[in-house]
C-alpha cells in the first residue's frame, strides 16, 4: 500500500503551505543524492519526499488528494507519473526549494533537463463508461525530433543549461544561478536543422495514444499519460499529456456522488395491485418487484449498483423514486368507479408510521 503524503513528509493534515514547505526541504536536504552517494534507501526516500510536496504545496492537486486519495492520481496523475520518477526532472521541478542551489551540493554543476511541454485533452465519457472504466484511444499531434537534427553541447554554459554569476554586495560575495539564454536551458545547440522542423529541431506528427481511465472518475477530474507531450530540444524528456475527464449527461440516471437516482412513473392499477417493472441501471436493464399498495414518494434502494468509489470503497446505490402517474382524463366507466369510491372508507389515506413524510424521507438521503 502506498504511504500517506503526510506521513511521508511527517506533517499533519491541517499542516500550512509553509510547514510542508519547510518539511521537504529538511528531507530534501537529508536524503539528497549528493549527500548520501550509491545510497538507494536514501534515493527513494528522496523521491518519495519530492512526490509529496508536488501534490501537496499546489492547492488543486492537495484538494484532490484530500478528497480521494492516491486514486485521484492513479495511471500517472501526480506529478512524477507514479514510480517513474526521474531525479533530474526533480531538481528541475522543485529548484524553487532552495532558491536556485538545488542542483546539487557540490557547486549546482548538475546538467539540468529541459522538459517538453504539456498537451491537454478532454475525454467525453457516458455513465456506463465511468461505472465500468474504459481504455480510450485518441489521436494527438505532438511535437517531436525531426528524423536527422543534430545538436552539439552548449559551449556558453558547458551543457549544464544553466550559468553562474557571482557579485560582490555589501554582505559579501553572493552567487546566482540562470537558464543559458544561448540554448533556453536545454545545454544544447540544433547544428543541423531538418526541412519543415522548427528552431528547436522538432515536427509535428499525429500518434494515437491509448488512455486507462479507471472506474469512478468525476467530471473535470485530470488523469496524466507520462511522456506523451511535447518532446524537448536535445537530450530533454517528454512532456506529459493531461487529460481532462467530461462526464456526458444520462438520459434515465442522474449522478450524485457513487449514488444514482432513477425516476420510476407506475400507473395506479400496478401501484394497488403490484407486479414487476423493468428499470435502467449502468450494468443494463433489470426488472424490480412491485408490492401491492405501494405509494408515490417511495424510495426503493438498490444496493450497490450505482457507481464504483474512485478510492476503492465498493460502490454506491441506485435510488429508484416512485411516481404513481395519475391520468388526466377517464372515460365514463373509469369516472363513475372513482366517483363510487369516493365515500369508501377503504380509499381514505391512512399514513402509516412506516409513510415517511417528503422531509424525512430527503433528510435520510442526506445524514
Amino acid at each position: 500500500m502506498k504511504e500517506d503524503y503526510y506521513e511521508t513528509l511527517g506533517v499533519s493534515k491541517s499542516a500550512s503551505s509553509a510547514e510542508i514547505k519547510k518539511a521537504y526541504r529538511k528531507m530534501a536536504i537529508k536524503y539528497h543524492p549528493d549527500k548520501n552517494p550509491d545510497n538507494k534507501t536514501a534515493e527513494e526516500k528522496f523521491k518519495k519526499a519530492a512526490e509529496a510536496y508536488e501534490i501537496l504545496s499546489n492547492s488543486e492537486k492537495k484538494a484532490k488528494y484530500d478528497q480521494f486519495g492516491h486514486q485521484a492520481f492513479q495511471n500517472g496523475g501526480s506529478g512524477f507519473g507514479g514510480g517513474g520518477m526521474n531525479m533530474d526532472d526533480i531538481f528541475s521541478q522543485f529548484g524553487d526549494i532552495f532558491g536556485g542551489g538545488f542542483g546539487g551540493f557540490g557547486g549546482g554543476s548538475r546538467q539540468r533537463v529541459v522538459k517538453g511541454s504539456n498537451l491537454r485533452v478532454r475525454v467525453s465519457l457516458s455513465l456506463e463508461e465511468i461505472a465500468n472504466g474504459v481504455e480510450k484511444k485518441i489521436k494527438v499531434k505532438r511535437k517531436v525530433k525531426a528524423p536527422g537534427s543534430t545538436f552539439s553541447t552548449c559551449t556558453t554554459c558547458n551543457g549544464t543549461g544553466q550559468v553562474t554569476r557571482i557579485a560582490n554586495t555589501i554582505l559579501g560575495r553572493m552567487q546566482t544561478s540562470a537558464p543559458c539564454n544561448a540554448c533556453g536551458g536545454s545545454g544544447k545547440i540544433l547544428t543541423n536543422r531538418p526541412k519543415g522542423s522548427d528552431s528547436q529541431g522538432l515536427i509535428l506528427k499525429e500518434e494515437t495514444v491509448k488512455i486507462p481511465i479507471p472506474a469512478g472518475v468525476v467530471d473535470g477530474m485530470q488523469l496524466k499519460v507520462s511522456s506523451k507531450g511535447n518532446d524537448a530540444p536535445g537530450d530533454g524528456i517528454c512532456g506529459d499529456l493531461l487529460v481532462v475527464i467530461e462526464e456526458l449527461p444520462h438520459d434515465k440516471l442522474q449522478r450524485e456522488g457513487d449514488n444514482l437516482h432513477y425516476d420510476l412513473y407506475v400507473s395506479m392499477p400496478d401501484a394497488v395491485l403490484g407486479g414487476s417493472k423493468e428499470i435502467q441501471t449502468v450494468g443494463g436493464k433489470v426488472r424490480i418487484k412491485i408490492e401491492p399498495g405501494l405509494q408515490s414518494g417511495k424510495i426503493l434502494r438498490l444496493r450497490n449498483k450505482g457507481i464504483p468509489s474512485i478510492n476503492g470503497y465498493g460502490s454506491g446505490d441506485l435510488l429508484v423514486h416512485v411516481n404513481v402517474w395519475t391520468p388526466k382524463t377517464l372515460n365514463k366507466n373509469q369516472k363513475n368507479f372513482f366517483e363510487s369510491m369516493k365515500d369508501d372508507d377503504h380509499f381514505s389515506p391512512k399514513p402509516e408510521k412506516s409513510d415517511k413524510s417528503f422531509f424525512d424521507t430527503v433528510k435520510d438521503m442526506f445524514s
